[in-house]
């Protein structure tokens, strides 16, 4: 039975990922979380690894991904509010890393924080 996986989301940390993992739980989809023992072991590599992989089975994709949604939170500016795509005016982003460049791959913090709409997928820097 070839089984394969979809990946939800990526987290800093495993704790980030926890109450998300729960909720898809209790709604009877398995979870898996890929590099949650190497970032508990060395917190710091977190970025330089891409941080605690979401993980569920490609069969459970949609049912997971509609979960996720309602709970997800999303990207706030230096305000507190909601990020707004400019293209779709969706306030549904979230911080985005195109990790391009040699330099932005050995060292992402240098990269400049830009922001994904999830609903038309439009890149867009504050």
């Amino acid at each position: 039975m070839n089984q394969e996986f979809y990946t939800l989301g990526a987290f800093e940390y495993s704790a980030d990922v926890q109450i998300i993992k729960g909720k898809l739980e209790s709604e009877g989809i398995q979870v898996f979380l890929k590099d949650e023992n190497t970032i508990n072991t060395d917190p710091l590599i977190s970025q330089a690894i891409g941080g605690v992989k979401l993980q569920v089975y490609s069969v459970d994709k949609n049912r997971a991904l509609d979960i996720y949604n309602e709970i997800r939170s999303y990207a706030l500016d230096s305000k507190g509010n909601l990020i707004t795509c400019p293209n779709c005016k969706a306030q549904r982003s979230e911080v985005y890393y195109s990790r391009k460049g040699i330099i932005n791959k050995l060292f992402p913090f240098l990269e400049k924080k830009k922001y994904k709409c999830l609903k038309c997928n439009m890149i867009t820097q504050l």
